[in-house]
């Protein structure tokens, strides 16, 4: 199991699983995700993003979209998203990450801090609305001192062992013509014989 950079052939997949969680698909570009890949089968278990926040105060990043399928969950998947993306952060620059989340234990376990309303930066105090306004839960503003990041041990045990449990399994990947930017009804081959 290894954590890696989001694909051009990867969107359809995360829209469909963004959509079937209910998570937040605005300003969507695949290339601010990462994914959660089972090596031997190359099945995709979980997928997290960062987004970047551009404003007069500066620059801030959010961690958001965090999704495992449930055929993978508390394996450590999600944990080794969020490990993935804080890296990210990093080396981006960045030494706080903000998340609005109703999962704030889960993320504590980090070393994500809760914030109070008040204490969320004006530039992203609109951007906790909209996530209010969209979760069913209550949501807590957090934010990670990305020196303050904690793997624990016992996530990283079962990320290393992770396996799809029951038949909810992703199925392998298979690629295609059109992966490679290949036509395969207009595509003339070498060795085409024409019959």
């Amino acid at each position: 199991m290894y954590v890696r950079d989001a694909r051009n052939r990867d969107e359809a997949w995360l829209l469909d699983r963004i959509e079937e969680m209910g998570l937040d698909e605005r300003s969507f570009r695949s290339r601010d995700y990462v994914i959660a890949v089972e090596e031997g089968s190359n099945t995709r278990a979980g997928f997290g993003r960062l987004r970047i926040h551009k404003t007069d105060d500066g620059d801030y990043v959010e961690l958001t979209g965090i999704g495992v399928l449930d055929s993978w969950r508390g394996q450590g998947v999600g944990a080794h998203v969020i490990e993935r993306l804080v890296e990210t952060a990093g080396d981006d620059e960045f030494s706080e990450i903000y998340c609005f989340t109703p999962s704030a234990s889960f993320l504590e376990q980090f070393g994500f801090v809760a914030l109070d309303d008040d204490e969320v930066p004006d530039a992203l105090a609109e951007r906790l609305d909209v996530v209010e306004r969209d979760s069913a839960d209550p949501v807590t503003p957090m934010r990670l001192d990305r020196d303050a990041f904690v793997m624990p041990d016992r996530l990283r045990e079962r990320f290393k062992h992770a396996t799809a449990e029951g038949d909810a399994a992703e199925p392998a990947v298979e690629e295609t013509a059109e992966d490679f930017g290949i036509d395969p009804e207009e595509a003339t081959y070498k060795y085409d014989t024409g019959g």
